[in-house]
Parts: structure tokens; C-alpha cells; sequence
């Protein structure tokens, strides 16, 4: 049963769960961002702790079909070397595991930074659209919100 689960989960396959795994979050965080199931399973350890865990098993699928992991630092020393390591699909399941997990996270932190200031949930739907598409983006989108909302302006809190 064990290897029918394991060769069920392939990187297509997986692509699919995390992306449609992570879509109910979202939806809470955008529609529900003052509930107590938002605040359980979507502000908490939880989403992070199953992407996660989808992260490690990659990382179990890549050792066990001998993924060369001194590679990966290559990244570092040009556009070029990024491009190869693209290539790889293991790799590249791995870097969007993380680049969901990122922004899933900045979403929650956007949710629970704008209750502290009481802004409006509507108003939040924008830049948590924007953050799950563009993560990045939506921070910058919400950073701006926030300046008009607070009429100050932080550089750390």
C-alpha cells in the first residue's frame, strides 16, 4: 500500500494537490479572516507544517533517485545556473512548493497585521488576491493600505 501511495504521488500529481490544497486556505483568508477555523488552520503552524511535509518528501523522492543536492548552490552564481537547475523538475516542484508556502504565510501575516489595525476585510481582498498571484506585489499592496489606514508610517513593528 505503501508503494501504491508513493508511485500515486508523482511531481504532476503533486503540482496538483498543493495547488488545489492550497486554494481552500486562500478562500479563507480571503472570505473569512476574522474566523476562529481562518485563525486554526490558516494564521497557524498548519498550512506550513503539510506544505512541509510535501517539501520533505520531495527531498525523500530526490535522494532516492540520486538528485545531485550540491548542485542547488550553484543558483547563486548567475541567471544561467538557475535556468539549468529549472530544468529539473524535481527541483522546480521544490521551488514552488516554497514559493507557495512563502506567500501563503505572507497572506496570514497580511490577515493578522490588519485586525491589530481594524482595516476593513473588503478592503483586504485586493492585496491578498494580489499576494497568492504576485506575492511580492501584494505585500507592497497592503504596506500601502496600511500607510493610509494607520496614517503613519513604520519601517519594523
Amino acid at each position: 500500500m505503501i508503494e501504491q501511495i508513493y508511485n500515486y504521488f508523482t511531481i504532476e500529481m503533486l503540482y496538483y494537490w498543493v495547488n488545489l490544497g492550497v486554494l481552500p486556505f486562500w478562500l479563507m483568508l480571503i472570505f473569512f479572516p476574522q474566523s476562529h477555523l481562518c485563525r486554526y488552520l490558516v494564521t497557524s503552524i498548519f498550512p506550513i507544517f503539510v506544505l512541509s511535509g510535501v517539501y520533505l518528501f520531495m527531498l525523500y523522492k530526490s535522494y532516492l533517485n540520486s538528485f545531485d543536492f550540491s548542485d542547488n548552490f550553484s543558483l547563486y552564481f548567475g541567471i544561467d545556473n538557475i535556468s539549468e537547475l529549472f530544468s529539473d523538475k524535481t527541483f522546480l516542484m521544490m521551488f514552488w512548493i516554497h514559493f507557495i508556502s512563502i506567500n501563503l504565510f505572507t497572506g496570514g501575516w497580511i490577515v493578522k497585521d490588519s485586525q491589530k489595525f481594524s482595516i476593513n476585510k473588503i478592503i483586504l481582498i485586493i492585496p491578498l488576491v494580489i499576494t497568492y498571484l504576485i506575492g511580492p506585489l501584494g505585500l507592497f499592496v497592503y504596506w500601502i493600505i496600511r500607510i493610509f489606514h494607520a496614517k503613519s508610517i513604520k519601517l519594523y513593528d
